[in-house]
């Protein structure tokens, strides 16, 4: 949670047009704030991080859910679980 110096909740739409300018003014493409999220867990996972810890970093309610999510989508971490428990 993002606040204010007085500590109230920042809006989500005023943290949304903050980040849309930021990237903007850094040359970047346009990529959503909520992406970040799933680049993190991308980079966590490629990393070889704990599911576990992953699930929790995420708040998911199941285990079930983050693989789901996220295994999936990388086939390139399966491939090096499967070479590292055949070794």
């Amino acid at each position: 949670m993002f606040t204010t110096a007085e500590g109230e909740p920042l809006r989500a739409n005023y943290l949304t047009g903050r980040f849309r300018r930021l990237v903007a003014v850094c040359g970047q493409p346009p990529i959503r704030l909520y992406d970040l999220r799933h680049g993190a867990v991308t980079l966590a996972l490629t990393a070889h991080t704990d599911l576990k810890v992953v699930e929790t970093m995420l708040e998911h309610a199941s285990i079930g859910l983050t693989t789901d999510t996220y295994v999936s989508a990388l086939p390139e971490v399966a491939h090096e679980a499967a070479q590292e428990t055949a070794g």
